[in-house]
């Protein structure tokens, strides 16, 4: 089967920072599917693995998380899909990416195809979805339901991957007041549009801008990005008791800035469950099953910016070099192969 990886740590403009190779197709085992592949969306996560995790010598590593494809055969122990089925999925950083024609991924993170979208609709949404999901409700316990929740939920870096499917859930699925947070015009339209209830710069001063705006206390925090360089501010606008989420990785963060408000903080990682086999672990087959019936309703909407053309080396470059530089919006989605 097609695939492409990369064997050394290199930036992204070296000649062999990703390359096409050839593998054997997979066999399933277990809980195993495998899935013939029909897009993939690419995440920080991609081009974070690939500057730091060099593959043991004379092997290749296999990127990418996100997909959407036809299920093609199943393991032993698999009743939650047969062959012929249509899923999406943001697989395990334990195990071979997606960016091969062929991928085994344990079914329990699994979840039934969007039937409303295109394969490459519902490859952006698997990471991303399940990330934003579990931060707004496991982790910061927000409570699903439209009755009024009298705090604002303030969202650092509202245009990016993570931020795009939290907006609208947050907006469609709870009480909460919904602000982003985006610095360039397009970015600042994308979020409202996604349906925040306003949008501030985080590059200017924002306790300011979040105080000129009356709103409900910012009860809750989404940081997204940039943690380092967000966060001393956050500490001072964030409500007392509030609840402080982040997904990335701030290369400095003092935790005992929020201990005189008496602030909880709360770390997500989508891969927790299926690195540790927790016994939960199937909460992502039913979480992601519930988006694609809120996407196949109309109350979400897929995440998909920009179609990078076919999965390759190449194409795959061009989708890390945009992520690493910080202004990519929404999703970039490769097809085909």
């Amino acid at each position: 089967m097609k695939a492409v990886g990369y064997k050394k740590s290199l930036p992204i403009d070296a000649a062999d920072a990703l390359i096409d190779f050839e593998t054997a197709k997979p066999e399933p085992g277990g809980h195993d599917i495998r899935v013939a592949v029909k897009a993939v969306s690419a995440n920080p996560v991609d081009y974070k693995v690939r500057k730091r995790a060099a593959p043991p010598e004379g092997e290749t590593k296999i990127l990418g998380y996100d997909a959407a494809g036809i299920v093609d055969a199943v393991g032993p122990d698999v009743s939650l899909f047969k062959a012929g089925d249509e899923v999406f999925y943001a697989g395990s950083i334990q195990r071979q990416g997606t960016n091969s024609e062929f991928h085994l991924v344990d079914a329990r993170i699994v979840g039934a195809k969007p039937k409303s979208l295109s394969f490459a609709q519902a490859a952006a949404l698997p990471l991303t979805s399940i990330t934003a999901w579990e931060l707004l409700f496991d982790r910061l316990g927000a409570v699903p339901g439209k009755s009024l929740d009298p705090r604002t939920l303030l969202i650092i870096g509202g245009a990016g991957g993570v931020g795009s499917i939290l907006i609208q859930l947050a907006r469609r699925l709870t009480g909460l007041t919904v602000v982003a947070t985006a610095s360039r015009p397009e970015s600042q339209k994308w979020c409202l549009d996604l349906g925040a209830h306003a949008v501030i710069d985080h590059a200017g001063p924002m306790k300011e801008q979040i105080e000129k705006l009356k709103l409900p206390p910012v009860g809750l925090v989404a940081s997204l990005t940039n943690t380092d360089q967000h966060y001393k501010a956050l500490a001072e606008l964030i409500a007392p008791q509030g609840k402080y989420g982040l997904i990335d990785d701030p290369p400095e963060f003092n935790v005992s800035v929020f201990k005189g408000k008496a602030v909880s903080v709360h770390w997500e990682s989508m891969f927790t469950r299926s690195s540790f086999q927790t016994p939960d672990m199937i909460a992502q087959h039913h979480l992601l099953n519930d988006v694609a019936d809120l996407l196949d309703k109309g109350v979400l909407r897929t995440t998909l910016d920009q179609t990078f053309g076919t999965i390759n080396a190449a194409n795959l470059k061009r989708a890390h070099a945009l992520l690493e530089s910080g202004k990519s919006r929404g999703k970039i989605v490769l097809e085909g192969w």
